[in-house]
């Protein structure tokens, strides 16, 4: 990691095959939470069942909290720290953001899920995966900075007729903790992120109550055997 940027230190515990192993926890976690995940619940329940979800797997100790929003709740982000605990309806819309930490190294991800028969919280579904598939791979093929990739987002975002929710800026993952080497963000930095130390972090917003969310970490090539698993739901 000599050759690194200074803003991609890591501690001495750092191991890429480990922080891969750390983002499957973390989806098959995110899979098994939102099978929990019932209309009729309240989002502070969904929280405490996601909980337990992550203590079952080994994986409660979070470098951030749980963060799990319902229905019109999908347009907040985490710096929204107040929000009202809303019911899931029968048609609606969640997200699911998680931060865990796995033996010594950290995952993040997080993924938006309908209930129901919405066409239009399907398409938000759709939406905010396809702006971040077109993100990474633009960061795949022209190798763009991380504050080029937020600015390529935006675009992405309005030519799909959606807004990118402001200050949800992607971040550093490594060896736990990264913030003892670094806490700016992905949107901030002005050279090519490095795969598998950066997270991308998508939050679109229609001009109707909700919103839509999606994250994971930058990979040069594979990944999406460990998403797809769960993306039924």
């Amino acid at each position: 990691m000599s050759d690194m940027h200074v803003e991609e230190r890591v501690g001495p515990h750092y191991d890429k095959g480990k922080m891969l192993e750390a983002r499957r926890h973390t989806w098959h976690a995110i899979g098994r939470i939102a099978a929990t995940i019932r209309p009729g619940m309240r989002e502070s329940e969904g929280v405490e069942l996601a909980k337990v979800v992550l203590r079952d797997l080994g994986l409660l100790r979070g470098w951030h909290g749980v963060y799990l929003r319902f229905g019109a709740n999908t347009v907040l982000t985490y710096w929204d720290k107040d929000a009202p605990d809303v019911v899931l309806r029968d048609n609606d819309i969640f997200y699911i953001d998680i931060g865990p930490v796995w033996e010594k190294w950290e995952g993040d991800g997080g993924d938006t899920f309908v209930v129901g028969n919405d066409p239009e919280m399907q398409r938000a579904r759709t939406a905010v995966r396809g702006v971040f598939d077109a993100v990474h791979e633009k960061w795949r093929k022209e190798s763009l900075s991380g504050a080029a990739l937020y600015g390529y987002a935006t675009e992405i975002a309005r030519s799909m007729g959606w807004e990118l929710a402001p200050r949800v800026d992607g971040h550093r993952l490594g060896d736990f903790p990264h913030k003892a080497f670094h806490s700016g963000t992905l949107a901030a930095t002005s050279f090519t992120p490095a795969a598998d130390l950066w997270v991308l972090e998508i939050q679109i917003r229609p001009r109707l109550p909700f919103g839509a969310f999606y994250e994971d970490l930058l990979l040069e090539s594979g990944g999406e055997c460990e998403r797809a698993a769960h993306r039924g739901g």
